[in-house]
């Protein structure tokens, strides 16, 4: 009996335990459901909702002249929410009435894959209930326009399932024009260069929020609930298209022909400082030219013999010389404490001002070792005054342009040191130092800082503007400038100028210094083999009234077979400073001569131009034999079809588009196996590859287009 009693007390114990748990988790459930709900359900999503960022619109940069050099255009990510409830309703009937016909729109539309592919991919995520289905992505505005107008699209988010995603896609719609300059706007903001960089606190406005529900392994916006991000300011430049285009073609033009390894073209304005241009041009590993670094802001060098236009300075300011003092050029061979010092021609005694136009490196290396050995500081005073010591203060960053000028403290400084100095070796600049100099000469011996941003605009008007700024109010005495003037006009107007062959024959005046410079291969040292030739032509234009100073500098390569600053720089000079002088500063109007009296010769399809005559009803004479081209002269309204060279010969010959639009000229190459590259716009002025040479299958070939 006693056990039996035991028996029951236990069962009755654990029942009784039973119920009380039994209470305890329906009161818990009672709690956590009506008095802890709220909390319970901001926790549960605050892990399914996220606030993720939304990156603002980034400003436009533009040109001066009001072209846009870099901008964003919106591109679309589509994705589709397969378990919209709009969708799914009556067991899918609106997704099953329009996927046969939408499955055909997004194929004709993307061309990436057939109708069939389309419909099959998108039933499979229907039948998985994908809710964040990512269907496209980079789409452009074009065909984003498109696809709302597709069946089912067309019906809006909630029936479709359709989830549209927009955001900017940076481009710079000139693409190669002053590209390092301008700079990219990457993703990560710390690879950005140029002004993209400098100024990316203003481009890049203010990010804003959008809030996003975790579902099925992706986050997907919840509609409506955003903070719109503040869009980035604009960007207006000094630049001009028409200058940037002209520097960028003239010298492409140079480096192409004469097998350059790089080069830089800077134009400024000369009362201003204002950078009007400037083109950045490198030998890639392929051949081709790319503005893979911004070599003349960022690249320090040993100048050459422009160089001396500081030297001249420093001796005409402490009055040791005059234009017209004389010196020994010995020959053109000097040794200075046991290293050699020569010109490029043998010069005996001349005057200062001969000296500086023929670019003697003994004379200078001889007045500036005789006045300056003895008190090397008062020289490097002089160059410190003209800040060739100090970073050029331009508004975007050029790590590696830092100047690097020696000082007797330097453990390098040899008895040398000055002599060598003097026409341009043991110290290191940007072609932007030496501008600046020169501009400085130019206006009257103000030195301007130079800048490349005009204004900061917003919505239209401008909230910032940059004015030009003088870094030093006079570089050197009035009496000192009318000298310098005198020695720059020298170098291009004087017979034995080294500048007078390329540059005098001029509608205008121009005056300026050619430099030479030696440089080591590879770093392996000056021997003979190792060195190749920096050629440099500085200078501004028209002399009495400057408007204009220019910097060109190109680093040559050891297949160069031109080598010479007037020859390769001062070429490049001359053909953007004509084009800019006919364009901004000529007072001659062009008069646009009688086609009667005026022969035109085009190139272009045999049954082109028969279209095209036909249509003017202009008579016209076919004396060429086979083949689809024809080079057509016209004259006193009647036009002869003839065979143009060599595009009828043996496929391995280059065929010659010069005078072709780049349609014809591309068609042509291209199909005799030739890669091409084209520069400029309109018609063909010049090809890389000589017209009548052979060639091998893939070879590349730059157009240039006036």
């Amino acid at each position: 009996m006693d056990i039996k009693r035991d028996i029951l007390w236990r069962v009755y114990l654990s029942f009784i335990l039973m119920i009380a748990l039994g209470a305890v988790v329906i009161g818990r459930a009672f709690f956590i459901q009506h008095i802890d709900g709220d909390f319970w359900k901001k926790k549960g999503d605050s892990l399914h909702l996220r606030y993720m960022p939304m990156d603002a619109e980034r400003g436009t940069i533009y040109s001066e002249d009001g072209n846009m050099l870099s901008t964003s255009i919106p591109i679309f990510d589509v994705y589709v929410d397969f378990g919209a409830d709009g969708l799914r309703e009556k067991n899918g009937k609106r997704f099953k009435d329009n996927v046969d016909s939408l499955s055909i729109y997004l194929a004709r539309l993307f061309k990436d894959k057939t109708s069939a592919a389309y419909k099959k991919e998108m039933q499979l995520a229907y039948k998985n209930k994908d809710r964040y289905y990512t269907l496209k992505k980079k789409i452009s505005f074009v065909e984003y326009a498109q696809l709302r107008e597709f069946p089912l699209v067309k019906q809006g988010r909630n029936k479709s399932g359709f989830i549209i995603d927009p955001r900017d896609k940076r481009i710079n719609p000139y693409l190669l024009l002053a590209n390092r300059t301008i700079g990219l706007s990457r993703e990560n903001a710390t690879k950005n260069v140029g002004i993209e960089q400098s100024y990316d606190s203003v481009l890049k406005g203010k990010t804003g929020q959008r809030l996003m529900r975790y579902i099925a392994g992706g986050y997907m916006p919840v509609e409506g609930a955003e903070l719109e991000p503040e869009n980035g300011k604009d960007i207006i430049t000094t630049l001009d298209t028409y200058m940037q285009d002209v520097a960028e073609n003239a010298l492409m033009k140079m480096m192409v022909g004469n097998n350059s390894l790089h080069g830089t073209a800077i134009v400024m304005e000369t009362a201003t400082g204002k950078i009007k241009a400037i083109a950045n041009l490198g030998k890639q590993t392929d051949g081709t030219y790319a503005e893979d670094l911004n070599y003349g802001i960022g690249k320090a060098t040993e100048p050459g013999s422009i160089f001396k236009l500081a030297t001249l300075l420093s001796l005409l300011e402490d009055k040791y010389v005059t234009n017209n003092s004389l010196v020994d050029c010995e020959g053109g061979m000097k040794q200075f404490y046991g290293l050699r010092i020569h010109d490029t021609h043998p010069n005996q005694v001349l005057t200062v001002k001969e000296a500086f136009a023929a670019s003697s490196n003994v004379a200078f290396a001889k007045m500036a070792d005789q006045y300056y050995h003895t008190q090397p500081s008062k020289f490097i005073e002089h160059l410190h005054h003209l800040r060739l010591d100090t970073i050029t203060g331009i508004d975007i960053t050029a790590s590696s342009g830092k100047p690097l000028i020696k000082k007797p403290s330097n453990r390098s400084w040899a008895n040398t040191t000055i002599p060598f100095m003097a026409h341009g070796y043991e110290e290191l600049v940007t072609p932007l130092h030496m501008l600046m100099l020169y501009n400085a000469v130019a206006n009257d011996g103000k030195m301007m800082k130079p800048y490349l941003v005009n204004a900061v605009r917003e919505y239209g008007a401008d909230i910032k503007t940059i004015h030009p700024q003088v870094l030093v109010e006079k570089i050197c005495s009035a009496e000192t400038l009318v000298q310098l003037k005198e020695c720059l006009s020298a170098v291009v107007d004087s017979v034995h100028g080294t500048g007078h062959k390329i540059l005098f024959d001029s509608a205008y005046a121009i005056s300026g210094k050619t430099g030479t410079a030696v440089t080591a291969l590879n770093n392996k040292g000056y021997n003979k083999g190792n060195k190749i030739y920096q050629a440099s032509f500085i200078g501004y234009f028209p002399s009495s009234q400057p408007k204009y100073t220019m910097a060109v500098v190109i680093q040559n390569s050891k297949e160069s077979k031109l080598v010479y600053g007037a020859d390769v720089s001062g070429t490049v000079f001359k053909e953007i400073s004509d084009r800019i002088y006919g364009r901004f500063l000529s007072s001659k109007k062009f008069i646009t001569p009688s086609a009667d009296t005026t022969q035109y010769n085009y190139y272009g399809m045999k049954n082109e131009w028969s279209s095209i005559f036909s249509t003017l009803k202009l008579p016209y004479k076919d004396s060429a034999t086979g083949g689809y081209w024809r080079s057509t002269s016209i004259k006193n309204n009647t036009a002869v079809l003839n065979t143009p060279v060599y595009t009828t010969t043996a496929s391995a010959i280059i065929p010659a588009v010069i005078g072709m639009g780049l349609k014809d000229a591309v068609y042509l190459m291209e199909n005799k196996g030739l890669k091409v590259t084209a520069t400029g716009r309109g018609r063909v002025l010049s090809q890389s590859l000589a017209a009548g040479t052979t060639f091998k299958k893939g070879q590349v070939i730059t157009l240039f287009l006036n």
